[in-house]
């Protein structure tokens, strides 16, 4: 999938700012996809007619800010989740880094599903949370937030309902990861040079089409998950899904018997329309945030620009630059005051 890179002129807490701003920015962007395309995935009744009846059903009976359903639980899931999943995919890599740092393409995307599943381990609940707000009806509510939603399906359900269809996830990571491979090893010859010469623009199509293929393969089991983690006879409707099922293995034959084979890319209209905007939204964001960063480290001269401050080691990391800095102008005082004194 598409990625910012890392900037070592950056502190920490910078590049953490950047990669949330950019995140949050992009998911409330097109967060109208998103829920269009996990009541696809639910089978709610606004799906019954296609992708664009949905919008404008979904309009009809809930009104504008149905589309921004849930969208400020999985922003929040964001920052947990981002963390979590570079913390932990920086240790797989390092554990299998040969002696001179290299690591092969497949364990460097094996690494990072690998990642992605430990990241959704902790962040699971708020996922469920999310597909519960938008799979009911904003103006007529079972839930009104995410602790009253944590708290109602614990209560009602018990704790390991907020786990439901969590198998999924690793499931689903195997043919997410080898989409992403197959993609990527093709790179070279779909450009015809080597992945260190890719301009950006080329990494951003790249992450798109990483992103497509590897979602295209995956968004079976997504879809299944998103079905058991909505339905509850404790719901209007059984919290709105199209089929009703007693676990995984079951609800994956109701589909198919039920809705045809097709039915398991339910919402993949949305989903797919929804890759090029969000991705492209995240980078330019990403950038954007990144440009002030720079420019207030002292390394561009300009916000607006990435022109390179003259006479700036941009090998240097933030804090030694700063050290430098500092240097030179406690130096460029001491040469002041001497001279004084020399005067008198």
């Amino acid at each position: 999938m598409a990625t910012v890179k890392k900037d070592d002129r950056l502190t920490n807490s910078q590049s953490l700012m950047c990669v949330g701003f950019a995140g949050v920015f992009s998911k409330t962007v097109t967060s109208p996809l998103e829920v269009v395309k996990i009541l696809g995935q639910v089978g709610t009744f606004h799906c019954k007619r296609g992708f664009m009846h949905t919008f404008l059903l979904l309009y009809q009976t809930e009104g504008l800010r149905a589309f921004w359903k849930g969208n400020s639980v999985s922003c929040l899931r964001l920052f947990p989740y981002s963390a979590i999943h570079l913390a932990t995919y920086k240790k797989i890599v390092h554990f299998h880094m040969d002696d001179l740092g290299r690591i092969s393409q497949w364990r460097a995307i094996s690494a990072g599903g690998l990642a992605g599943i430990s990241a959704a381990l902790i962040t699971y609940p708020l996922e469920v949370v999310e597909t519960r707000l938008i799979a009911q009806n904003c103006r007529e509510s079972t839930y009104r937030g995410l602790l009253h939603t944590l708290s109602m399906v614990h209560r009602n359900e018990g704790f390991l309902a907020l786990y439901r269809g969590f198998s999924l996830t690793i499931l689903g990571a195997v043919p997410f990861s080898i989409g992403c491979y197959v993609v990527y090893i093709n790179l070279d010859k779909l450009w015809q040079e080597h992945h260190f010469r890719f301009s950006s623009l080329q990494n951003f199509i790249n992450g798109c089409l990483a992103a497509g293929v590897a979602q295209s393969l995956s968004f079976p089991f997504e879809t299944i998950k998103r079905k058991m983690q909505a339905q509850s006879p404790f719901l209007p409707h059984c919290g709105g899904v199209d089929v009703h099922f007693t676990g995984m293995i079951n609800c994956f034959r109701e589909v198919i018997r039920t809705k045809g084979m097709l039915s398991l890319w339910s919402g993949f209209t949305a989903n797919t329309v929804k890759i090029v905007p969000y991705y492209g939204l995240l980078f330019s964001c990403f950038e954007m945030c990144k440009q002030v960063c720079l420019y207030q480290n002292g390394y561009i001269v300009s916000p607006l620009s990435y022109k390179l401050k003259p006479g700036v080691d941009q090998s240097l990391g933030p804090h030694e630059l700063q050290e430098v800095k500092h240097y030179l102008r406690n130096r460029k005082e001491q040469a002041q005051s001497s001279s004084m004194r020399n005067r008198w």
